[in-house]
């Protein structure tokens, strides 16, 4: 039996790494890793009692005031931590398997019908598949959901009557991320973003919003192989943007995610399709040793069914939740394939394919139209190797590893549940950020510029009566110049312009395109 320390909460100036902001005590999740020594990352957020009568957010840091401390007794932290910090599933895992079923037992029993003592109960019971000496909770007892909705992102749920608790996580237990609410979060829900698109979309002509989308399709798709290094022919980013144009159509399944493995990669002469059956991580080799430098480890190839059949659970759930938002859902989805990163390669892309799908399949936007996220995301590209850095990084400390014979990674120990319960809170917010811009600047400059492009055209074709083709690589090359007809396009391509009609045109182009 584990036993028990005399102290739970931490004064020191700095904790883990972190500065206090001013003084108090560690308390909560933090405190208890801490003292039980419990093998994972600290949480984002790290819950402190200040010394004095304040209470805010910021920079990591949640303070509280010292009527809130719950002072050193196990039963009590844990209270506190559900009470103000929510539900972490990591941490319960972990204490779970460290304190052992008996120890268990004896925190139910302190206070059998208390909603926090119901609340352990349940999660023993879920998270380690094993059923606790403890009879079924009397019928009367009100039910209380698992989550609180004011501080995590809950979906209906299903009652379970053994505890009468509301499972209202958003996942299963093989694959279950959850999602703070926040100050910044919620400023995106109130802009509503799905409203807002389907509204700004509902403006734009049939025709020029096909055009647009077909542009953008292609644009997503190449921005999507340029994040991951690759300069790909037209030929294959047509082939990839063409599956982006069909995301939600097919249900979420491990087949359906080989076949866009497929299409990503076209050629396996060098790269072995399917499921991992090996280590994996992203990162470089030392160039004198060829020793691995990772930034990141991919889950163990043997937990991947597991992994991966959770996953697409979870995303049926979401996709069949009325109460989850849509961006959040997609967050929780996509960033959880890539940080599990099933395949030897494709994972960046199908992880960006993914928004795609958890859009498309929650009805966000306009049927049709595609979201080019990743457009947005190459134009936030170091915002966007942070967000995945925020998960990777802490967790290396964790995972145990050795170099392989052909230089690659061999994980030593039991890493599965850092892969299906973690803190998707940062990667939400990034993903709404992007959404954002999206709908506020790609997508109207691209019906911006087509509009602009259709005006230039009559122009032309009414004026000069040009060919289409040389309509369009005439308005190219004033894009290209700013408004100025190179020496080389007046003297080659349009030579039969007059000096005159170039400036007319040249004038035109700029009024039309509003520059300066």
């Amino acid at each position: 039996m584990t036993t028990k320390p005399n102290r739970f909460s931490h004064d020191a100036a700095v904790f883990h790494g972190r500065i206090q902001p001013e003084p108090g005590n560690v308390v909560g999740y933090a405190a208890l890793i801490k003292t039980f020594g419990l093998p994972m990352p600290m949480p984002l957020v790290i819950t402190m009692i200040s010394q004095k009568h304040r209470r805010y957010i910021r920079d990591g840091w949640r303070i509280l005031t010292p009527k809130h401390d719950p002072g050193e007794d196990l039963y009590k932290q844990l209270v506190f931590a559900l009470k103000y910090e929510g539900v972490n599933l990591l941490f319960f895992r972990i204490l779970y398997k460290h304190l052992g079923a008996a120890e268990i037992k004896r925190l139910v029993d302190a206070e059998p019908t208390g909603q926090y003592s119901r609340r352990m109960w349940f999660l023993y019971e879920w998270l380690m598949e094993e059923k606790l000496d403890i009879p079924d909770a009397n019928v009367k007892i009100k039910y209380v959901d698992l989550l609180d909705p004011e501080i995590q992102y809950a979906i209906a749920g299903q009652a379970s009557p053994r505890h009468r608790v509301t499972n209202n996580l958003p996942g299963p237990r093989t694959f279950c991320p959850l999602i703070r609410r926040t100050e910044t979060l919620e400023r995106y829900m109130q802009a509503d973003h799905a409203t807002r698109s389907r509204n700004m979309l509902s403006t734009v002509h049939a025709d020029v919003m096909q055009r647009a989308s077909s542009f953008l399709m292609l644009k997503d798709s190449k921005a999507s192989f340029t994040i991951e290094g690759e300069s790909p022919k037209s030929k294959r980013a047509t082939r990839w943007a063409n599956a982006i144009g069909q995301a939600g159509l097919h249900a979420l399944s491990k087949e359906e995610l080989l076949r866009l493995q497929q299409i990503v990669i076209e050629n396996d002469r060098f790269i072995p399709l399917g499921f991992r059956t090996e280590g994996g991580f992203v990162g470089e080799h030392d160039r004198a040793t060829g020793e691995p430098l990772p930034e990141h480890i991919s889950a163990r190839w043997q937990d991947l069914d597991e992994l991966m059949g959770g996953l697409i659970e979870c995303a049926k759930r979401l996709e069949r939740s009325e109460s989850m938002d849509a961006v959040l859902a997609a967050a929780m989805v996509a960033f959880g394939f890539v940080f599990i990163h099933p395949f030897v390669d494709g994972n960046g892309r199908i992880h960006r394919y993914l928004i795609h799908h958890m859009l498309a399949r929650k009805q966000f936007g306009r049927q049709g139209v595609v979201f080019p996220v990743s457009a947005a995301i190459l134009d936030h590209i170091n915002d966007y190797r942070k967000v995945l850095g925020s998960y990777s990084h802490p967790l290396l400390d964790w995972i145990d590893w050795q170099e392989t014979p052909d230089h690659n990674v061999e994980v030593l120990n039991e890493t599965i549940d850092h892969y299906r319960y973690f803190d998707a809170t940062p990667q939400a917010e990034f993903l709404h950020a992007m959404v954002q811009i999206t709908i506020d600047r790609t997508i109207p400059e691209e019906v911006a510029y087509l509009q602009r492009h259709d005006r230039m055209k009559r122009y032309l074709n009414d004026m000069y009566e040009m060919p289409d083709k040389m309509v369009n690589l005439l308005i190219g090359f004033l894009v290209q110049g700013q408004g100025q007809l190179s020496d080389r396009a007046r003297t080659k391509e349009f030579r039969e312009l007059s000096a005159d009609e170039v400036i007319h045109i040249q004038t035109r182009f700029k009024e039309i395109f509003e520059l300066d």
